[in-house]
């Protein structure tokens, strides 16, 4: 399907879709709609989020409407791979129908390295990107070009990765998808994302940010500057931002009253020690050997 997608349109028929009760059954062109949803989002014509007019990223409802659609429209199938049965077993797998893997071809230009790795229909991953195994991009997400998955990573429903990030292995960024209108997980472009990484509902990590091995990011955890001796905290209603550059390492904050004060406590805390320069620039150059 090589034609231009009329996005507005396609919203229309999406919304109208999504808003069939649940007690009816969907009109004869549901899986159609789905179909022409998801080609979208794999050509990156349409994405869960976008940068709006002051810089901040915002969900478009409309698409998660779909992706939430197309499970009430799917199937339950068997998408088993059969192996050899003289030598091996096969792969069992049972999903609706409207998600399955990804058909990949070498002209997509991404590097899939054997071992169970997983692209779901509906996710966007551009040239260049190096997935290696096992990782798993669900639904909606969003991989720009030049960036590495590595072993054990995820990309969640509706994530957005920019170009040339580096997720380290077994890294998790968080899918959100419902409420329809909730904050992006967004990892901006040459990122790195350390491994055992998590970054969850609520988060945007600009541009060049480092996260170091270990940090946990939600839209409730306060990030301490130690460069600009403040504290960073997502505004009501908004989401926390990791500010571009910075590096950012697993730190402890003691508790100051109470019980937990007496006994010496401390509570886990993400800590910014510098931002990004030259000297981070050269220690993290390997990557680029990698692919």
């Amino acid at each position: 399907m090589n034609a231009t997608i009329d996005l507005v349109a396609l919203a229309h028929r999406v919304d109208a879709l999504f808003a069939v009760p649940q007690q009816l059954g969907m009109p004869d062109d549901a899986e159609e709609t789905i179909d022409l949803m998801l080609t979208a989002l794999e050509r990156g014509v349409a994405r869960a989020a976008v940068l709006d007019e002051h810089d901040h990223w915002v969900a478009v409802p409309w698409v998660k409407r779909g992706i939430l659609a197309g499970f009430r429209v799917g199937r339950m199938v068997d998408q088993s791979v059969l192996g050899d049965a003289r030598v091996s077993r096969p792969f069992t797998f049972f999903d609706k129908h409207t998600y399955p893997t990804r058909a990949l071809t070498l002209d997509d230009g991404i590097r899939v390295v054997p071992g169970g790795s997983s692209i779901r229909r509906g996710a966007f991953v551009a040239r260049g990107v190096v997935c290696m195994p096992p990782m798993f991009v669900n639904v909606g997400a969003y991989v720009g070009a030049g960036s590495m998955i590595d072993s054990h990573a995820l990309i969640g429903s509706c994530a957005q990765i920019g170009e040339r990030v580096h997720v380290s292995a077994a890294a998790q960024i968080g899918g959100v998808l419902e409420p329809v209108n909730a904050s992006p997980v967004v990892i901006e472009a040459d990122a790195i994302v350390g491994g055992n990484c998590g970054v969850y509902e609520g988060t945007v990590v600009r541009a060049r940010a480092v996260l170091a091995a270990g940090v946990v990011l939600t839209r409730g955890t306060p990030i301490y500057d130690l460069v600009h001796e403040r504290v960073i905290r997502a505004p009501a209603g908004g989401v926390l931002q990791v500010p571009a550059g910075a590096v950012v390492v697993p730190g402890a904050r003691q508790v100051t009253a109470g019980w937990g004060h007496g006994q010496g406590i401390s509570l886990q805390t993400p800590v910014i020690v510098k931002y990004r320069d030259d000297k981070t620039d050269t220690s993290t150059a390997l990557e680029a050997w990698l692919r």
